[in-house]
């Protein structure tokens, strides 16, 4: 079995890190033991987020606050043959490990999971659920669904740019020309509460907005600002 490196940004996430290192820790046949290593880099620099994450023998990196920086610093710091880049808001499925190791012994260079809200539910997620794997399949999924890859095409194709919003769109794009980037069958189940407060369908048309914007050109810098503002 390959070993896999999972590489989580977190920025005053505490309580929802824990509940992540926790899932990671008590996966099928691992123990932190070879098979998984675990990598947080911490953009608040907070001591409480590293006392965490000693806990739980994960290894803390402090980081500017800009997700594609923060991962770009942790992949270059992880050891092992597989990179896993995660949200530290997401709920795991039952053996993670072994969906990337079949997709990875089919010869691709990476993948990702499918896309579904967590607890509580509400009826919009049997709409945008489907329409969000359409759209991946010919679009660009985003780092919150577990995106994978050999640490090899990670590096060949240039690895996140160091942005702090849509840090994976040239990534996934170059990983599509080398080789195949599947999408998995198992989900990764996507904490709901931005969903919740904002009200489903304004909160999704907000985030078309950013995309349509960063298509036209628009810096991630100015939408990170646009994205922080309403989502903090």
């Amino acid at each position: 079995m390959s070993s896999f490196s999972a590489i989580i940004p977190c920025y005053h996430d505490e309580s929802k890190l824990v509940d992540l290192l926790r899932q990671l820790r008590n996966l099928p046949d691992n123990s932190f033991q070879g098979a998984l290593e675990v990598i947080v880099v911490d953009g608040a620099d907070s001591p409480s987020c590293r006392n965490i994450c000693h806990q739980y023998d994960a290894r803390w990196i402090a980081g500017e606050p800009c997700r594609g920086g923060q991962l770009l610093s942790g992949a270059a710091l992880a050891q092992g043959d597989t990179l896993w880049f995660l949200h530290a808001d997401i709920r795991l499925p039952h053996d993670p490990l072994k969906a990337m190791g079949r997709a990875l012994a089919q010869g691709a260079v990476g993948g990702y999971f499918r896309f579904r809200f967590d607890e509580p539910r509400a009826w919009p997620a049997l709409l945008l659920e489907p329409a969000i794997a359409f759209r991946c399949r010919f679009g660009i999924p985003y780092g919150d669904q577990g995106l994978f890859m050999t640490r090899q095409a990670y590096a060949e194709v240039g690895g996140h740019s160091p942005w702090p919003l849509f840090e994976e769109v040239s990534l996934v794009r170059g990983l599509r020309r080398i080789g195949r980037f599947l999408p998995l069958r198992e989900s990764v189940f996507i904490d709901p509460r931005r969903w919740h407060r904002d009200g489903w369908w304004r909160r999704t048309w907000a985030n078309r907005n950013l995309a349509f914007a960063f298509a036209r050109g628009v810096a991630p810098e100015r939408l990170a600002a646009r994205y922080r503002s309403k989502t903090v």
